[in-house]
């Protein structure tokens, strides 16, 4: 979920909470299979880091009621609708990648966040380190830098008359390859767990992979455009997206989506 900027460049384009929920079940369900290999029974402090709508952030107070549980992240928006989505919870308006914690976290959960900024061989072992001991630090980030869903954008903003304009222009950081994870963590942290898993969303509607994309990786190449090329640039995309996500005979557009999960612990 939502929560930084990209070093050395402009913040990212607004939220809107309302685009990214259209398909909030389908972004909440690799949350739920991380939250439900976190090896914590009672941790203290837990932080939701790059909180974004506060679902997340929502049932990680009800796995751990008893916690402090903070959400952090940079989106004005986003935080509105978590402090209404999980009363209870304290919120923080932080660029994530330069959060410091007031108390040492048992568990920073950081549900599709941290592929949105950049420097992981530094930042993870920098995450692993805030950890009190024992405490566990939960990532999952999507993994679609190589998928046409991605690829496409780059392509479509490199032609056409928004090219100029588009000109540096970037979206979420390509991630690391898992293994690259395991040497950047493992001589941190007392044990390691990495696994991949591809989700094969049903979509309903015409060009429905865009209107995903719209909620997410799309933003940053829409949002400096005028009205008039905002349209242009979405149906040249959506033709492009095409032949590699048609729909199917019953309507249904099939979105194979993967994700990569981390889970380190820092030694007791």
């Amino acid at each position: 979920m939502p929560g930084g900027t990209e070093p050395g460049s402009a913040p990212f384009a607004p939220w809107d909470p309302g685009q990214y929920l259209r398909f909030a079940d389908e972004r909440l369900r690799p949350a739920v299979d991380l939250l439900a290999r976190v090896p914590l029974d009672v941790p203290a402090h837990v932080v939701d880091l790059g909180c974004g709508p506060g679902t997340v952030t929502s049932l990680l107070r009800q796995r751990f009621p008893a916690a402090d549980v903070l959400g952090v992240d940079a989106s004005a928006a986003m935080l509105d609708r978590a402090r209404a989505a999980a009363p209870g919870c304290r919120f923080l308006a932080a660029d994530f990648a330069a959060w410091q914690p007031e108390v040492p976290p048992d568990l920073i959960f950081s549900n599709a966040a941290l592929h949105w900024t950049g420097e992981h061989a530094t930042l993870f072992p920098h995450l692993a380190g805030l950890l009190a001991p024992g405490g566990v630090l939960a990532v999952q980030m999507p993994a679609m830098h190589a998928s046409p869903l991605r690829r496409q954008q780059l392509a479509v903003a490199g032609e056409g008359p928004w090219a100029e304009r588009l000109r540096g222009h970037v979206s979420a950081r390509d991630i690391l390859e898992p293994e690259q994870y395991w040497d950047i963590l493992r001589p941190h942290v007392a044990s390691l767990e990495l696994w991949e898993t591809i989700y094969l969303h049903v979509l309903a509607g015409e060009d429905a992979v865009v209107e995903w994309a719209a909620g997410t990786s799309l933003r940053p190449f829409l949002e400096p455009l005028p009205a008039d090329q905002k349209a242009g640039f979405r149906a040249a995309y959506a033709a492009a997206l095409r032949p590699f996500y048609p729909r199917r005979p019953d309507g249904a557009t099939l979105l194979g989506f993967r994700r990569l999960f981390l889970l380190a612990r820092r030694a007791g």
